[in-house]
């Protein structure tokens, strides 16, 4: 795996003095990024869930659950694992306390344990996917509060999942290395021209081991670039030209499409898949 595959850092917007925000020394495997975040008015959390170039790992440490609201309903989680485009979905909560973990979807891959085809864009429980290991986690994390020895626990759990997993195919890799090199704007068919496979065959293992299709990967990878600078403030007709839109309606609707806003919402919120 490169050394950071997952584009740029996490979308944060809140306000330093509501959230205490901890990142580790550093982390043993490659393609992962770790944060640690606690709500220092033990206030209500209320935020849309953002699609992102990676895959969200939260893993909650206090007593409450979370409730994540989206298209199945609502369900009270300990913790959650976000699919790269997880669909319209909110998360709300009390004196929110979580470990953060992004995955690459080459540590995606590795980590996991199934395919991230198998998360099917929706959000799953964190112990849905590794069951006691995932409670036991939890409950070392809860047990200590140096933010540095959480992340070395989590650093380990991860650690030991990666120790025989299975590698992603070079051309995937390569390909998708080629999309975020490009910030989304490439052709499927350079792609696969590129890595010497057809259209159809490197859209059946891209999809599988990464679990967007190429062509929705760059759309991602794109969305991402744009909501930074929405974010940001920048005005939407810019940040259609910057990033590759071949005009603002186009902005608007795959920002309708992904985060299920319009562009005009997106640059006011507060809030993203991290605190």
């Amino acid at each position: 795996m490169s050394e950071d595959d997952t584009g740029d850092e996490p979308l944060e917007s809140t306000a330093d003095s509501r959230w205490e925000v901890a990142r580790p020394h550093g982390t043993s495997l490659n393609g992962v990024r770790m944060a640690g975040f606690r709500d220092r008015t033990a206030g209500c959390l209320d935020m849309r869930v953002l699609p992102q170039p990676a895959v969200i790992v939260v893993i909650g440490l206090g007593t409450a659950p979370v409730t994540v609201e989206g298209a199945s309903g609502h369900r009270p989680l300990s913790g959650l694992v976000a699919a790269m485009s997880p669909g319209p979905a909110r998360i709300r909560g009390e004196g929110v306390e979580c470990v953060e973990v992004a995955l690459s979807p080459r540590a995606a891959h590795a980590l996991l344990g199934v395919s991230p085809l198998e998360l099917d864009g929706s959000i799953t429980a964190f112990e849905d996917l590794w069951g006691r290991h995932a409670r036991l986690l939890r409950e070392q994390l809860a047990d200590t509060s140096s933010w540095q020895e959480r992340f070395a626990l989590t650093d380990g759990f991860l650690r030991r999942l990666a120790a025989e997993a299975p590698p992603m195919a070079a051309e995937v890799a390569a390909a998708w290395d080629a999309i975020v090199a490009g910030r989304g704007r490439v052709r499927v068919g350079d792609l696969a021209a590129s890595c010497g496979w057809s259209r159809k065959r490197l859209w059946a293992r891209f999809s599988s081991q990464v679990g967007l299709t190429p062509k929705r990967a760059a759309m991602l990878v794109r969305f991402d670039h744009a909501a930074r600078a929405l974010l940001a403030g920048e005005p939407a007709g810019d940040v259609a030209a910057a990033c590759g839109y071949a005009d603002q309606p186009h902005l608007h609707r795959d920002v309708q499409a992904l985060a299920g806003c319009t562009p005009a919402a997106l640059a006011g919120l507060t809030a993203s898949t991290g605190p």
